[in-house]
């Protein structure tokens, strides 16, 4: 039984991003965990790999993702991710990762939302 191109793709998609988030967690010491950066790298890294996994999926009834959200949520990790350019205290850079956060998260909940309510393909 062969798997079919696009399956390989998935799998070969998601072991990648599967390799990032290993290398991250292997390579960042506990304590680096504590701070906005790192919480915001890692959720960009599952944000990619829920929009990875609509755009290999090629049924045009799914919506796209919400790109508005997606924005949102890049301009707010940069922001928290270079808080010296905005002259910014702790506080207000945990509350804009924190924000980013939540940004992605949404967007991805509404993407993974629409997955379930696609009725699933027989191969």
């Amino acid at each position: 039984m062969r798997s079919s191109p696009h399956h390989r793709k998935t799998v070969v998609a998601g072991g990648l991003l599967c390799c990032a988030l290993i290398l991250v967690v292997l390579f960042t010491g506990p304590a680096a965990f504590l701070s906005p950066a790192a919480i915001v790298v890692m959720v960009l890294i599952g944000t990619a790999a829920v929009l990875a996994q609509s755009r290999f999926r090629s049924d045009p009834r799914l919506p796209r993702p919400a790109l508005w959200l997606n924005l949102l949520g890049l301009l707010l990790a940069f922001a928290s991710l270079f808080p010296a350019a905005w002259h910014l205290g702790v506080g207000p850079v945990r509350t804009i990762a924190f924000a980013a956060v939540a940004s992605f998260a949404t967007s991805s909940a509404i993407t993974l939302h629409s997955f379930r309510k696609q009725p699933a393909k027989t191969e």
